[in-house]
């Protein structure tokens, strides 16, 4: 053994070859930590200053190989300023062209996944060598950033502008075969073959086979391109990725015009060059969100592990009731992922529409070719439609999806409960109604909760898991394991009206419905949304959510908030139902509806609607954009406040992220209370004081009150 560090280990392997593998202690996966990027800087010296060794072969221990640096510490060195960014940079960027310049070859074997600074690493080695299970990729771009350890100068070098400029402005993951196309990668083996191929590919190398010089070289000249070549393919790569990214997203745009700054550099002046234009993307407040999103998501899933370890039984088998859109979104995705299930409903009809939906969805993969028609049959095949209960004493959780009415899902739970075994955990997909309430009939009520799919289920990664008065840990714990298992987030909440998201969400809307009341123009109202950052605007949503849902949940969260959400006016939602414009599904809403060329519903202007929603209108005031702005924003930011207070959900980061997910609030602005923070606790108390004539909505909470006048911010 050469070293034996806490993050890294060499070993001399016979022909003077070295091993060096990545194996960091305590950790599932290998990153670039300071300790990591310190006993890297202590092999180097080893490697340098030791005679007889005559190439270096690099792995790594775990299933992955190394993730990319370790994001927890990006907040404190952000925060120190720009020459502290740079600074921090600089130390494994030393590391990485010191392995490019050692006196003999360098091969990497890439067993998984190798992200980030990992494939930044693997681009300094001569060769790379991937096991088909690898993934690699550049994500930065997803955290407001852009590669910072050699990305933007390497991969253009040894893979093309093309590959570059579409590797780190997606920030995608690519598969190894993917990379291999794209002269990523030099070679794809079986698993079992990766450290031969890789050790065969070092010895070549050595023999002088494989000339790693010229490699060399070519990574450390300007790109091979002259003037008119660069300045086309740069200009046009800028305006096409711009226009994909946004406004809001500046990062991948910055790392084409770093790429651009040192097309005609070496390596390290192109470094600088990349430095520089990460330490200028690491102090914008989308980094900060950004990277903010990515340790919330973190501790989400840890918490999501943490219940699922605490479930009594795997979840071997499920079933749904209600077959229908929603109950065949929900099997189509369980059985995707591998949990056979039930689809029960009364009525041969809702079953063949269930059966439809998931085989609608599965048809789409299959074109996408992200399944195989064999693969299709097989996920269809553990979809089991039934109109009756017969074998659902073996199922370990059922989902009720039926109608949202209280008496049928009552009296549905009741039946069910008396059809599944002892321990079998009932949820229900409710998106309004008390857990508690529609608990109050079953005989075990510590086997019932809350399990709140967003619609598509396909689509929308999160689920509410909602406890009752009288729900167990246990049940909490299956039903998450289960959420788990399907690939979704799921997010444990306390039972009130609305739960988390739809109690948020419906004060956003009542602002919406003031703004229009007070002579705002509903379209306007959307433009400035989703120029704010909004997927789309809330005239829009309610179209696509569904005007008489939109009413029905308006009523619940109006009976259990009557003192902040009851109105006193007919809105623009109630002439519309009255209107019998229901949304997209009728294809007449706020807008009309007319399918595109995809098959998908597009939106028009539809003129008539102005008549409609007149008649509700009390005042023509003059609003301006920023008002329009806060008054919208400031009812879902006191709401998420007193639910936090409340208890309903335990922390700011899985508030913030139950938004992310379930709405589609920007994830450029990190979530609610990381924009309360971003303008602080103060200037929003003074901001929700100047509509405080609006209502109780748009009275800042007590406790956000203390949090101003103390300084304080969500995230510490």
């Amino acid at each position: 053994m050469m070293f034996q560090g806490k993050a890294l280990k060499v070993t001399l392997l016979p022909d003077g070859i070295a091993e060096l593998a990545f194996d960091l202690q305590g950790e599932s996966v290998n990153k670039f930590n300071l300790l990591a990027v310190a006993e890297l800087q202590q092999v180097l010296d080893l490697l340098e200053t030791s005679s007889g060794i005559r190439g270096l072969l690099i792995t790594s221990a775990k299933e992955v190989f190394i993730v990319g640096a370790d994001i927890t510490e990006f907040g404190a060195v952000f925060a120190a300023g720009p020459d502290q960014v740079i600074g921090h940079l600089a130390a494994n960027n030393r590391n990485f062209c010191r392995i490019e310049d050692l006196p003999f070859p360098t091969v990497v074997a890439i067993n998984g996944f190798a992200l980030g600074g990992g494939l930044e690493f693997c681009l300094s080695c001569d060769y790379r060598i991937a096991s088909t299970a690898a993934k690699v990729g550049l994500p930065e771009t997803k955290l407001g950033i852009i590669p910072g350890w050699g990305g933007t100068v390497r991969l253009p070098r040894i893979a093309g502008l093309d590959t570059a400029v579409e590797w780190i402005a997606a920030g995608k993951e690519n598969d190894a075969e993917s990379a291999l196309t794209a002269r990523v990668v030099d070679a794809v083996v079986e698993p079992a073959k990766l450290h031969d191929a890789a050790l065969h590919c070092l010895q070549q190398c050595i023999a002088g086979v494989f000339d790693y010089q010229a490699r060399r070289t070519q990574k450390k000249s300007p790109l091979q391109l002259n003037f008119i070549e660069s300045m086309m393919a740069f200009e046009t790569s800028k305006a096409f990725v711009g226009a994909q990214a946004g406004r809001n997203y500046p990062a991948p745009v910055t790392a084409i015009k770093s790429m651009q700054k040192a097309a005609d550099k070496g390596r390290d002046e192109a470094l600088q060059i990349e430095a520089e234009g990460f330490a200028k993307m690491a102090l914008t407040p989308v980094a900060q969100s950004l990277v903010g999103i990515f340790i919330n998501e973190q501790l989400l899933g840890k918490k999501a592990k943490g219940w699922e370890k605490k479930a009594d039984k795997k979840i071997g088998r499920a079933a749904v009731l209600g077959a229908g859109i929603m109950g065949g979104g929900i099997a189509y995705q369980s059985a995707l992922k591998g949990v056979p299930i039930k689809m029960k409903d009364i009525a041969q009809k809702g079953i063949d529409l269930g059966l439809s939906e998931a085989n609608k969805l599965l048809s789409k993969r299959v074109e996408r070719k992200k399944l195989t028609p064999a693969e299709m049959g097989d996920v269809l095949n553990r979809i089991e439609p039934a109109l009756t209960y017969d074998g659902f004493e073996q199922v370990d959780i059922v989902v009720e999806a039926v109608v949202e009415n209280p008496k049928v899902k009552k009296a549905v739970l009741a039946e069910a409960e008396t059809k599944v075994g002892a321990d079998t955990v009932i949820a229900s997909n409710t998106s309004t109604i008390s857990i508690s309430y529609l608990a109050e009939g079953l005989a075990r009520p510590e086997n019932f909760c809350g399990m709140h799919f967003f619609n598509p289920v396909h689509m929308m990664p999160l689920v509410e898991v909602i406890r009752g008065v009288k729900t167990s840990d246990n049940a909490i714990a299956r039903t998450v394991a289960y959420a788990n298992a399907m690939g979704k987030k799921p997010i444990v909440v306390k039972d009130c009206p609305g739960f988390l998201v739809n109690r948020v969400l419906f004060p956003y809307l009542a602002g919406f419905a003031m703004l229009v009341r007070d002579g705002v123009d509903f379209q306007r109202i959307d433009k400035l949304m989703e120029t704010w950052g909004w997927p789309m605007g809330p005239a829009y949503l309610l179209d696509v959510v569904g005007i008489d849902t939109a009413v029905h949940a308006e009523k619940v969260m109006a009976d259990g908030f009557p003192d902040r959400m009851q109105r006193n006016f007919t809105s623009c939602t109630d002439a519309l139902f009255a209107a019998g414009r229901l949304g997209q599904k009728t294809e007449k809403g706020f807008y009309n509806y007319a399918l595109d060329k995809k098959g998908k519903p597009a939106k028009v202007v539809a003129p008539e609607v102005a008549d409609i929603v007149k008649a509700g209108v009390q005042v023509t005031a003059d609003i301006s954009d920023e008002d329009i702005i806060a008054r919208m924003m400031i009812p879902m930011a006191t709401e998420l406040t007193r639910c936090l207070d409340e208890g309903i959900v335990e922390t700011a980061a899985e508030a913030d992220m139950a938004l992310v997910y379930g709405t589609g609030f920007p994830p450029f602005r990190g979530g609610v209370f990381r924009w309360i923070d971003s303008i602080g606790a103060a200037a929003f108390c003074d901001m929700a004081a100047k509509f405080s004539a609006l209502g109780s909505l748009y009275h800042a909470p007590d406790s956000l009150k203390a949090k101003a006048a103390n300084h304080q911010k969500f995230y510490g």
